[in-house]
């Protein structure tokens, strides 16, 4: 089998309901089949936010993940994820930014130079104008850096990892998923039933536990995966990314997350005093307060959400006509549309799979 061919089958993979997990392992073993790749990154991201979900990482690069956060959303540095989703290019390699200079990037200097590796590929993983994940892929530094060929490669990829990762989110998804072989070990962190409130973390200034509620512990388990938790005392790439944004930013940084059991989580970290500590809240949300983020999991376009959105909340279709000022056959398509694309016949559906079914726990 050819390269293209190897290509176009990694492609369909995309669309083969596969989880996070399963689609990265998966991508990142058959990519190495059309391109060289001696070590990558390969987080979800939430879309409002573009911080760190989840992710699957290689060596060396998993020894470095907290100088690799520290970078991403404290330093000053070319080819930043969330400058990339709002790009016009999503896919720009460091060479390309640094005109050959890798030098001139300080994540290159002070984090991969040490590692022995050079190039590096990144890439925001954009489909219906959100971003659904970033991927970042390193040569070593004895080779050479990307080539245009292989940079429009990974551009044409990108969109079609970008819809798998959204379709793995979505409540359907959950439904089909087989059951984990073994549960999370929640024995570790937390003993009891399922809390219905939210957790609390407290970290120090190098992002280290200090300490955690009860309820915390449970949240934690959840957010854990096989590919991140290989030891009790690790946190989540969630915990960590929200907790960085705020901590260079100097403000509160929220994002959302869904669970492995398929549960919607949203995290805030904020600081707690003046003594650097940050505080992380871990909380349920309803599938009523994730917004537009459900619609964008369907798929629907942003003019089919405006629809959606006030059909949600009881209007009528002369109501929606009067409110957006459009035609009732257009009101007719777009609700339509969002039947199709959400596996609904009725508004009564609808309003049920948006907001009080299957939505509310995958």
């Amino acid at each position: 089998m050819g390269a293209a061919d190897r290509l176009e089958v990694l492609i369909q993979r995309c669309y083969a309901g596969l989880d996070a997990d399963q689609l990265r392992s998966e991508v990142l073993a058959r990519l190495r089949g059309v391109l060289t790749v001696d070590a990558a990154f390969f987080a979800t991201v939430d879309p409002a936010t573009v911080l760190f979900t989840s992710v699957t990482v290689d060596e060396p690069l998993d020894a470095v993940t907290e100088q690799f956060i520290a970078n991403e959303f404290g330093q000053d540095d070319v080819n930043k994820f969330a400058v990339l989703a709002g790009g016009r290019d999503p896919v720009r390699s460091l060479g390309q930014a640094t005109k050959g200079d890798w030098a001139a990037s300080p994540r290159y200097a002070e984090v991969m130079r040490p590692l022995g590796l050079g190039d590096e590929l990144r890439a925001a993983l954009m489909a219906n104008g959100r971003c659904w994940g970033v991927l970042c892929l390193h040569r070593e530094t004895a080779d050479a850096g990307f080539a245009n060929t292989e940079i429009q490669l990974v551009r044409r990829l990108a969109p079609h990892l970008a819809e798998g990762l959204r379709l793995g989110l979505r409540p359907t998804a959950f439904e089909a998923r087989e059951p984990e072989p073994g549960p999370p070990d929640h024995t570790v962190w937390y003993a009891g039933a399922p809390p219905a409130g939210p957790g609390v973390v407290v970290l120090d200034t190098r992002l280290r536990m200090q300490s955690s509620s009860a309820e915390a512990g449970y949240w934690l388990a959840e957010l854990g995966s096989a590919a991140e938790l290989g030891w009790a005392d690790e946190l989540p790439v969630a915990v960590r990314s929200v907790a960085a944004r705020m901590q260079f930013d100097q403000a509160t940084a929220r994002l959302k997350v869904r669970t492995r059991a398929g549960d919607w989580l949203q995290l805030q970290a904020s600081k707690l005093g003046d003594n650097g500590q940050i505080v992380v809240v871990m909380e349920p949300v309803t599938p009523a307060q994730l917004g537009s983020l459900l619609l964008d999991l369907h798929g629907l376009t942003p003019a089919q959400q405006r629809v959606t959105e006030l059909l949600l909340r009881g209007y009528s279709t002369r109501q929606i006509v009067e409110r957006l000022c459009v035609s009732p056959h257009t009101v007719q398509e777009h609700v339509r549309a969002s039947f199709d694309k959400v596996g609904v016949g009725s508004r009564r559906e609808l309003v049920s799979a948006l907001l009080r079914g299957s939505a509310s726990r995958g």
